[in-house]
């Protein structure tokens, strides 16, 4: 199977990778002048709302890696009964999303170390996160990058999701 001139991983679970094996996919990339996106989340159920930011995220440069928070992470910010599924499996999923180059699984509350790690020319949030408070806004606009904001659906949210479950579940 061809690959692109940074060694864009094709397999899904060749995509899920370390910080540091992300790090040097990101500098060889850059070396060819790719864009580096980044964007990051729990993506607990995967919904059409994730579907539309990986895929907008994808438009706006050339490789895009996805931070996912680890289920330790998830647990801490949203409490005991999240993630719902577990970290393997979301990044297995967010792997197979064909916008997706690489995945890197982290367990600090934020991406802040991936951020300034990977130094991303655009990072990528949902639009329910107010400029001026997203994580890394600071690292990837101070080296002349940028950070994009994308329209959220509405409606659509794992806890929405969750909660729909339950109603129809008769509230268990």
């Amino acid at each position: 199977m061809a690959r692109d001139r940074w060694d864009r991983p094709r397999e899904p679970r060749t995509k899920i990778v370390s910080l540091r094996a992300a790090a040097a996919r990101v500098a060889r990339a850059r070396r060819g002048r790719v864009r580096i996106v980044f964007t990051n989340g729990v993506f607990d159920l995967l919904h059409a709302g994730h579907a539309r930011v990986l895929d907008r995220a994808r438009r706006l440069g050339d490789l895009l890696v996805v931070g996912l928070n680890s289920d330790a992470s998830v647990r801490r910010l949203k409490g005991p009964e999240r993630p719902i599924v577990k970290q393997r499996d979301r990044a297995l999923m967010l792997a197979a999303f064909e916008a997706v180059d690489l995945v890197v699984i982290f367990g600090d509350d934020t991406p802040r170390r991936l951020i300034a790690t990977l130094l991303p020319d655009v990072l990528v949030k949902g639009g329910d996160w107010k400029a001026g408070s997203i994580v890394g806004q600071d690292v990837v606009e101070g080296r002349g990058g940028r950070v994009v904001r994308v329209k959220v659906v509405a409606g659509l949210s794992t806890t929405a999701l969750v909660k729909a479950i339950r109603r129809s579940s008769g509230g268990r």
